[in-house]
């Protein structure tokens, strides 16, 4: 049986711009804790809850159709590789067919046999398919809330 990397797709009724858009907002559908910028072409962004963080590149941008993110380095402080991200990818392809946008996100490097696996899952799936379809589709998600400590921190 072929290893398959975590895919998910989310279908929303909006413009394949707006979509895109809403995908470069990190902190509006991740998390409000996020340094960086997360637009262009090789910006490079942080995102943070608490001990753990994720240090990202974007190392793809094809305006209103695919975005790449490449990790650079992280701390998954709960698991005994807390570099189990590092190198791999996340990926979101957009396309668009009348009023209907689809969005497919694949976090490359996310297989079955890591130990993070289950748990990641969880956690794309609440924050692709849920807060960032609401970002989308309402203007508002869910992200993780600002940490208290880096409230006033500069972006």
């Amino acid at each position: 049986m072929k290893k398959q990397d975590y895919t998910s797709t989310i279908v929303v009724n909006s413009t394949a711009k707006e979509a895109f858009k809403c995908i470069s907002r990190v902190s509006g559908w991740w998390t409000e804790n996020v340094a960086g910028d997360s637009e262009n072409l090789n910006d490079i962004f942080t995102v943070n809850f608490g001990e753990t963080f994720v240090d990202f590149k974007v190392i793809e941008v094809i305006p209103v159709k695919k975005m790449v993110w490449l990790v650079t380095d992280c701390n998954l402080h709960w698991l005994s590789d807390k570099k189990e991200w590092k190198g791999t990818k996340v990926i979101f392809e957009i396309s668009s067919e009348n009023s209907a946008t689809e969005i497919k996100f694949t976090h490359l490097g996310l297989l079955p046999d890591i130990q993070c696996y289950n748990d990641c899952v969880k956690g794309w799936g609440q924050y692709v398919k849920d807060s960032l379809y609401k970002l989308i589709t309402e203007g508002k998600g869910r992200p993780e809330r600002k940490i208290p400590e880096t409230a006033n921190a500069s972006h």
